[in-house]
């Protein structure tokens, strides 16, 4: 009976041993196979590999474009000393032509006064033909804007015409260009009112006297038949 029971229980402990060991071999696979598979050992793989490439060649970019930038530095600096002596060499040659032009404007008579270049006539004409005479030589009448320009004009110490009229509505005088009178230089008792011309005559335009008065009062209104010297005017626009 006693080896009976023994047996038994020999047999139990092996059917337990069997299943502890069976479930430790289950428990060793699964535990196994719980880790990435081959595949996702290979994505990650590449994935790094990837990234790695990237940042190479993002610093491969970055070295590319300094030297590049570097170069493009070099370069300029290195252009600097030849567009210095290009610009200066254009610039002698404006000044040079500036003064060739401004000896042959003197040559023809012409006088600078600040921005401007003065003609004056040595013949005598009417208002109307002195200033045909300007328009011919791409010029006007001279027009006074200052008080500076007025007094350069006394100092020449001539009788001329002045481009300033009221031939188009009496009382209203007018430049050349046609902008009204805003600043004037009358002399005594000038303009002449309406009315007070002799020999039914309008005096409609306006002549500098020959500087034996003050600088702001030498303006004379006058006939336009009158025949005087006259003053073209160009300005640098």
């Amino acid at each position: 009976m006693d080896d009976y029971v023994n047996k038994e229980v020999v047999e139990i402990d092996k059917v337990v041993e069997e299943n502890e060991n069976g479930a430790m071999r289950r428990v060793t696979t699964e535990t196994h196979h719980s880790g990435p598979d081959g595949s996702g050992r290979r994505l990650y793989r590449m994935v790094a590999v990837s990234f790695g490439m990237l940042c190479v060649l993002q610093v491969a970019l970055n070295i590319s474009l300094r030297l590049v930038f570097e170069y493009s530095l070099t370069e300029e600096r290195d252009q600097l000393p030849t567009r210095y002596n290009n610009l200066t060499k254009e610039r002698d040659q404006l000044q040079r032509e500036n003064d060739d032009f401004m000896e042959k404007f003197s040559n023809l008579g012409w006088n600078k006064f600040e921005s401007c270049w003065y003609f004056v006539s040595t013949e005598r004409e009417t208002w109307s033909e002195s200033r045909e005479d300007c328009l011919e030589r791409e010029a006007d009448l001279v027009i006074i804007n200052s008080r500076e320009e007025q007094t350069y004009l006394f100092s020449l110490k001539k009788g001329v015409w002045i481009g300033l009229t009221d031939s188009e509505t009496e009382g209203s005088w007018k430049w050349v260009d046609g902008t009204p009178l805003n600043t004037s230089y009358w002399g005594s008792n000038e303009p002449s009112k309406v009315g007070d011309h002799s020999n039914n005559q309008e005096k409609d335009c306006v002549e500098l006297r020959d500087g034996k008065d003050q600088p702001e009062k030498i303006w004379n209104d006058s006939k336009c038949d009158k025949k005087l010297n006259w003053i073209c005017e160009k300005c640098n626009k």
